[in-house]
C-alpha cells in the first residue's frame, strides 16, 4: 500500500494558513495547518489542526508518495518519491509564549592518512566487477581505478555512490571532504541528507578527513561539531559517519562497503 503525503486548500476562509497537511507519521496522520505549499524561500509556519476536513468539493492541491516519513527526537523527517521539492522536516518548538511552534523547513530554507599507504586491490566481497552507480551531480568524483568496478554515472535519488539490485537502489554512500562535513553539519544540510539515506537498506556517511580535526576547525568551539556528529548518529542510528583520514581510503571503504551491501542484499 503506498503512502501519501497531501497537501489541500484550507476551506476555512477565516484562516490565514492557506493550506491543510496530511503527513503520514507511522503512529497516525499528523495534521497541520500551513501558510505555504512547500517551504520554497523560507522556513514556514505550522500549526496543528484538529482534523482532516469531510467536506465535498476540499480542493487537493498535490498528493505525493512517500520514502520515509518518521519522527526523529522533536522533528518529522519527510522524504517524499520525487526528485525535486522531496526533503523536508518538521520541527517541534517551544515559543516564548509558552506556545508550541511547528516550523516546517528544507535543506534551501536553513541557513559542510599516513602518506604512501598502499591499499589493497583485492576484490569487493568476493564480486568479479562491481558496477557503482555514481549521481551525476558528483563533482571530482571516485573513478574505482584501482578496484574491480566499473562506474556507471546516473542521477541518484540519494547520495553519491549507490548500487542497485533489479533496478532498485539498495545502498548509498555520501561523500564528503571535512569542510563540506563539517559546514553541513551546522547548517542542517547533513540532517535532511541523513534522513533520506535513511529511507535506503543500507547507506552511510563517508568523510575524508579524520575525527580529531572536528576539534580544530576554525570559528566553531571545541566539541560543538563532535556534539553535532554524536547527535545525528543517535538520530540516524542506520547511517553511521565513517572518518577514513584520507580521499584514497575514503574511496576504498566505499568501495568495499557497497560491495558488502551488493552480497548481501542479492
Amino acid at each position: 500500500m503506498t503512502v501519501l503525503f497531501r497537501v489541500a486548500r484550507n476551506p476555512d476562509p477565516g484562516s490565514r494558513l492557506a493550506y491543510l497537511l496530511w503527513v503520514p507519521v507511522p503512529d497516525g496522520p499528523l495534521l497541520l495547518k500551513a501558510r505555504e505549499r512547500w517551504p520554497r524561500t523560507a522556513k514556514v509556519y505550522c500549526h496543528r489542526a484538529d482534523a482532516w476536513p469531510d467536506v465535498d468539493g476540499l480542493e487537493l492541491v498535490e498528493e505525493v508518495a512517500v520514502r520515509t516519513c518518521a519522527w526523529r527526537g522533536r522533528s518529522v523527517d519527510l522524504v517524499l518519491d520525487r526528485h525535486r521539492e522531496n526533503r523536508s522536516q518538521f520541527v517541534f518548538t517551544r515559543l516564548k509564549s509558552g506556545r508550541e511552534g511547528i516550523f516546517w523547513q528544507t535543506p534551501k530554507t536553513v541557513g559542510g592518512v599516513r602518506p604512501g599507504l598502499r591499499v589493497p586491490t583485492r576484490r569487493a566481497s568476493g564480486a568479479e566487477v562491481l558496477t557503482v552507480l555514481r549521481d551525476t551531480r558528483e563533482r571530482y568524483g571516485y573513478r574505482f581505478a584501482n578496484q574491480q568496478a566499473v562506474v556507471d554515472a546516473q542521477p541518484l535519488p540519494c547520495g553519491d555512490y549507490g548500487i542497485a539490485i533489479d533496478g532498485r537502489i539498495v545502498a548509498a554512500v555520501e561523500r564528503k571532504s571535512l569542510d563540506d562535513f563539517s559546514t553541513s553539519a551546522v547548517d542542517a544540510s547533513l540532517s535532511f541528507a541523513m534522513a533520506e539515506l535513511a529511507a535506503l537498506e543500507r547507506a552511510a556517511v563517508v568523510v575524508e578527513g579524520r575525527y580529531g580535526d572536528l576539534f580544530t576547525r576554525e570559528h566553531v568551539q571545541p566539541g560543538f561539531l563532535a556534539d553535532l556528529v554524536a547527535q545525528l548518529q543517535v538520530r540516524y542510528p542506520t547511517v553511521p559517519n565513517v572518518f577514513c583520514g584520507s580521499r584514497k581510503l575514503a574511496e576504498e571503504w566505499t568501495f568495499r562497503f557497497l560491495g558488502a551491501a551488493r552480497a548481501e542484499l542479492s
